[in-house]
């Protein structure tokens, strides 16, 4: 297949202003934030009478983006804040970091907890899952050597 390439990853919140800050502290960069309803999001949604306000954000210089999305219409269905890896479905979002261990205590004075543990895999990856706002999961990489 040609013509392909990644855009944006989404993820529905229930506190928009607080998952924006989370993925503002990861070092992400607010590109936008717009309410949207009507017509096309009726019929991609599969939803009648939706409103979002959705906010998108990239890392510095580009890249794939982070779609965060907030439902004023119809309510929001909870989910799982404390699903793990086990669950079906899409579970984390990855980013490479520079220093794991500083960005982990970062996050733990904003109150967002490791899921396990900081990871080692030989000689080449230091790895963490953070659980952040309404249970999203981010997995940070660190390149070693």
């Amino acid at each position: 297949m040609t013509g392909i390439r990644f855009d944006h990853v989404g993820v529905t919140v229930s506190d928009l202003d607080a998952a924006i800050a989370f993925f503002l502290r990861l070092g992400l960069e607010l590109e936008g934030r717009m309410h949207v309803e009507g017509e096309f999001l009726d019929t991609v949604c599969g939803l009648e009478g939706a409103r979002t306000e959705i906010a998108m954000l990239r890392p510095p210089g580009g890249g794939t983006a982070v779609e965060l999305a907030t439902f004023e219409r119809p309510d929001l269905e909870a989910g799982s804040p404390d699903a793990m890896a086990t669950r079906i479905g899409l579970q984390n979002v990855c980013f490479e970091v520079e220093d794991l261990q500083a960005l982990v205590e970062e996050l733990a004075g904003a109150g967002h907890r490791l899921v396990g543990g900081v990871g080692r895999h030989e000689d080449s990856w230091l790895m963490a899952y953070v659980r952040g706002p309404d249970g999203v999961v981010v997995s940070l990489a660190q390149r070693l050597g």
